[in-house]
Parts: C-alpha cells; sequence; structure tokens
C-alpha cells in the first residue's frame, strides 16, 4: 500500500528544520556555510550536515548577481562538467545525500528544508537549475512537479523518468532487481502498486508545464539501462503535449547509459539564456 504521508511528511520537516536551525543564523540571510571545508575542483567546498543528512556546497570565486545555483539530485561530482562550468560563471553547486531514495516525500520534506537553508540562511536564488542524473530525475521532478514556483529549469542527464523502465525493467531496458526491490521498499508499495504509482516524471508534469519550466535533456540513443523512447521521449510528447518545450541532446551510438558532454557549451548556453528569473 501506498504511504499516508501528511502526518510522517510534517514530522520529518519539524526534525529537519530543527537540525539545521543548528548551523546558521536565520537572521543573517547572506550567512557563511557551516563546516568543513575542503577543495572540488579548485573551488571551496563545504560539507555540513542538513535535515539530518550530509550536505555539500561548492562556492565560486566569485558569485554571480542573484546568486544561482544548481541542484543535483543524486551522484555529487559525476561527470562534472557542467558543474564545473557553472562555477567559473559565478554559480553555486549543492548536493544533499538522500541517496537510494528515489525522491520519496521522505526525501522531499528534508530537501524543502535544505532549499530554505541555502535560500533563506545564505542568500541563494529563489529558483535553482535541477540536474537529475539517471535516477535524479526522479528527484527534481518530484521536487518540481511539488515547488513549481522554486525551480528555474531543469537538466536531465539520462534520467529516469518511468520507474517500469528503470528499475522495473518491464520494458526493453535491462532494469536493476534489486533497486526495483528497495523502490518497493522504500515507498512502501507492493510490486503491482509500483506497476500503477502515478508518482513517475511522466506522470506529473501539468503544474510543471502550467509554470514554463525550461527542460533540457542529454540522452544516449543506445542507452540500455534508462531507454530513450521508454523515458524521455514519453516525458518529452506528454510535456509538448501540455504545452511546453523539452530541448533535446541525443548522443548518437553510445552505448550502455552515456551522461553528459565533455564540451558542456550546448548544456550551459541553453541553461544561461532559457533559467526562469526569480521574480
Amino acid at each position: 500500500m501506498q504511504w499516508t504521508q501528511a502526518p510522517v511528511l510534517f514530522a520529518v520537516a519539524l526534525l529537519a528544520g530543527a537540525t539545521c536551525a543548528t548551523m546558521a543564523q536565520t537572521s543573517a540571510p547572506a550567512a557563511a556555510f557551516p563546516g568543513k571545508q575542503g577543495q572540488w575542483s579548485g573551488y571551496t567546498q563545504y560539507t555540513f550536515t542538513c535535515a539530518e543528512r550530509s550536505a555539500v556546497v561548492v562556492e565560486p570565486k566569485e558569485a554571480a548577481p542573484g546568486k544561482p545555483w544548481l541542484w543535483r539530485g543524486e551522484f555529487f561530482g559525476a561527470f562534472p562538467t557542467v558543474d564545473q562550468a557553472l562555477l567559473a560563471k559565478g554559480w553555486h553547486v549543492a548536493y544533499l545525500n538522500c541517496s537510494n531514495t528515489f525522491g520519496s516525500p521522505d526525501t522531499m520534506a528534508r530537501w524543502a528544508t535544505f532549499y530554505d537553508t541555502l535560500t533563506g540562511e545564505h542568500g541563494l536564488s529563489k529558483k535553482p537549475v535541477l540536474l537529475g542524473m539517471s535516477r535524479g530525475g526522479l528527484y527534481v521532478y518530484a521536487w518540481a512537479a511539488a515547488h513549481p514556483d522554486k525551480v528555474g529549469l531543469i537538466y536531465g542527464d539520462a534520467p529516469v523518468c518511468d520507474i517500469t523502465s528503470w528499475p522495473g525493467g518491464k520494458g526493453k531496458g535491462k532494469g536493476s532487481a534489486g533497486d526495483w526491490k528497495l523502490f518497493q521498499k522504500v515507498f512502501n508499495l507492493t510490486e503491482p502498486e509500483a506497476l500503477a504509482w502515478k508518482g513517475n516524471p511522466i506522470d506529473v508534469l501539468a503544474p510543471i508545464a502550467k509554470a514554463h519550466i525550461p527542460i533540457i535533456h542529454v540522452v544516449g540513443d543506445k542507452d540500455d539501462a534508462v531507454p530513450m523512447d521508454e523515458n524521455t521521449m514519453v516525458l518529452k510528447d506528454r510535456y509538448e503535449i501540455l504545452g511546453g518545450h523539452v530541448e533535446l541532446i541525443v548522443k548518437k551510438g553510445v552505448g550502455h547509459h552515456p551522461h553528459s558532454l565533455s564540451d558542456p557549451t550546448p548544456i550551459v548556453d541553453y541553461i544561461l539564456k532559457n533559467r526562469l528569473p526569480d521574480s
């Protein structure tokens, strides 16, 4: 059965808020980031606890006007060409480690605390760009559907858009038996309920389209893990029926599960040109 989630989310939100309240002064909207300092790609990285999870923020040398930021759904540091290019342009990069939770309601409550902390206490933009890499697509579309006013753009990097394709493996993709069982456990669903689940990115596009959120996906036409035609193409068709547009960059003939671009210029240019402003 599916969660009766409202009381759970309320309790988690209260707990998460209490956790983050200890790490910065709420009266200082541009407070310095707390935690351990290190280096990532030549930039200062802060690692701290927020919403009872490990959080990472990478700070640019000089913040661009409005403090724009890239918010990764999963896999911090993987295929980082876009992250690095945006950092060089004055963007922050942020990540809250809720690994292997598939964008669950519990995770979305923790994300809400992280968002409030970065925008309220540290003055980052109210409309981050969301990066959904692979299963991270589940996170960013869940957030965008629930908070369309808090998203500037969605960048999907070979994103999962339908759990029956991956991890379910019910189409032509190979799926992942272990992740399929984990998904059912995280959401407290039987397999028939998981197959009928309507929280997929392809199912939650209406509020995203209503907010006119720009979307760009980079995919491979030979992806055998998250097949393009079972994921991105379904999402693209549905989003465009709703009046939106999905910019598509297709990597031809690249097998397995390809990510990003070695030269991220087309992605970065699209983000810089199309990101929604805060107001």
